[in-house]
């Protein structure tokens, strides 16, 4: 499942092969900067609909008194646009004359024991968001705790895979309404945790770090960002079907991408269990480029409490993307640096360069020597980070289609057409081909041509006196014909 911050980011997450989308609300939406207009949700539930894929929509802040009617009036509107599910945090909701549509609990219901989870299945929730500090054996004693209930229906397990953490337990953080004055609950969080700070002991001594330096303006509450792609199996086999990315703050290209590589590890892990199948309509999914989730905004990478605490989970340096390792400073000119790059890595014009929580961008490149906007104060032996790949965004295009079988049939009257579960028959004279190789190759070229369609050709037959036609075809079509009856049968 996928974040959408916006109707074009959602369907750049279907394009690239997203089961799922979820979206925030013209209002109470843990993001408030990510709220969107009941028009733009029907349009995207529109969208991801015609492959299957679903809408989810974020009503998931602690709601006021006075707003819960205000609230719930929402909520029918986005049944009525044909929204798949509500998240929501604030339980009080289920006292209000609510549509009858699908709820999942937030993770900020505190979703970490088989208790709390039973609890939400018994009122009436089909989905729980786990918390992320969740270990593996957690999450399956609580499946096994579905298991077990043998209930009318099983609540479904949604886990968190990739995207930002919180410092605060599961998200429900109040450093930032206590200092702020901005609730992280309701949707305004001011990103304390990406703040410098110093570390003291009780008598306000700076505390001394491994390397014996002073503990001070480091980003001490700076956690990685989550990456648990090694692990979908593991986690499928605890009682997980649903992966969630997080970043409803996120753009296009972070969107599209990482999508992109969690579809494609998804697709190997269905293909080799019979016993696993996609949630959306299987697709085919064509990429202009090669996914990499070191390619677009990332923290560096942790699977936070899957297996055990680590000391990797923060990144006390930088709070900002930290981006691919290129290579390593070995010498310095006055306006010039270069650079002993790592194996397979080419740098170009416009490139972000970082290093700590400093960067430059690079005006041009020649060899292995680069020409920064501005001359960075840096030293030789500093390892060099690229966390923008101009090259790799303008790249990053994903195309979705449904595969689908073509038939085309003689009928006394014309002929028929079938693609996928659509039928037209056509009326037109039989005319005789000179070439009944070539009337048959202009069939299957022109009826295989669904480029900007969202059908794919998987299979095309064609039938003459019910036998299929391997060589030859009696009838001659001109291809203006053939055309307009392809397009009349792929229009949504």
């Amino acid at each position: 499942m996928a974040p959408a911050r916006d109707l074009e980011v959602g369907k750049a997450a279907i394009d690239a092969g997203a089961d799922a989308v979820y979206i925030g609300a013209p209002e109470f939406g843990a993001r408030q900067a990510a709220s969107n207009s009941i028009e733009d949700i029907a349009a995207l539930v529109k969208y991801a609909h015609r492959f299957g894929a679903q809408v989810l929509v974020t009503l998931n802040t602690l709601l006021h008194n006075d707003e819960f009617p205000r609230a719930c009036a929402l909520a029918h509107d986005l049944y009525k646009v044909g929204v798949d599910a509500l998240i929501i945090q604030d339980l009080n909701l289920l006292h209000y004359d609510l549509p009858p549509i699908r709820l999942h609990a937030s993770t900020q219901c505190d979703n970490r024991t088989p208790e709390q989870i039973l609890h939400l299945q018994q009122l009436g929730f089909r989905r729980a968001v786990l918390a992320r500090e969740l270990s593996l054996q957690q999450i399956s004693n609580i499946n096994n705790a579905i298991l077990i209930q043998n209930s009318k229906f099983k609540i479904e397990l949604e886990a968190f895979v990739h995207g930002a953490l919180c410092v605060s337990y599961s998200g429900r953080c109040y450093l930032s309404e206590v200092l702020m004055d901005r609730s992280a609950n309701r949707g305004c969080c001011a990103q304390l945790c990406r703040q410098r700070y110093d570390l003291l002991d009780k008598d306000g001594n700076e505390i001394l770090d491994a390397h014996g330096k002073p503990i001070h303006q480091r980003y001490l509450l700076s956690l990685q960002d989550m990456d648990r792609s090694l692990h979908l199996a593991q986690m499928i086999e605890a009682g997980v079907t649903t992966f969630k990315i997080e970043g409803r703050l996120k753009d296009r290209d972070y969107v599209t991408n990482i999508v992109a590589y969690y579809r494609q590890l998804l697709d190997q892990i269905i293909a080799s269990n019979p016993n696993l199948q996609q949630a959306s309509t299987p697709s085919v999914q064509t990429y202009n480029f090669t996914p990499n989730p070191a390619k677009t905004f990332h923290r560096g990478q942790t699977d936070y409490f899957l297996h055990k605490r680590t000391p990797q989970m923060a990144n006390w340096d930088t709070p900002k993307s930290t981006g691919e390792k290129i290579g390593r400073v070995v010498a310095l000119r006055k306006d010039a640096i270069c650079v002993q790059l790592q194996p397979n890595i080419t740098l170009h014009n416009g490139d972000g360069i970082c290093f700590e929580d400093k960067g430059f961008a690079i005006n041009r490149v020649e060899g292995e020597w680069i020409y920064p906007n501005q001359m960075p104060n840096i030293q030789r032996g500093t390892i060099l980070y690229r966390n923008l790949d101009t090259e790799f965004l303008r790249s990053l295009q994903a195309k979705r289609q449904i595969p689908v079988d073509i038939r085309f049939e003689v009928i006394p009257e014309g002929y028929r057409l079938t693609i996928g579960e659509k039928t037209t028959d056509f009326v037109a004279e039989h005319q005789e081909a000179n070439n009944t190789q070539r009337a048959l190759q202009t069939i299957i070229q022109q009826l295989s041509k669904l480029g900007d369609t969202d059908f794919a050709a998987r299979n095309i037959q064609v039938i003459n006196n019910n036998q299929i036609c391997s060589e030859h075809f009696p009838y001659f079509i001109p291809i203006s014909q053939l055309n307009l009856w392809r397009r009349q049968l792929t229009q949504i």
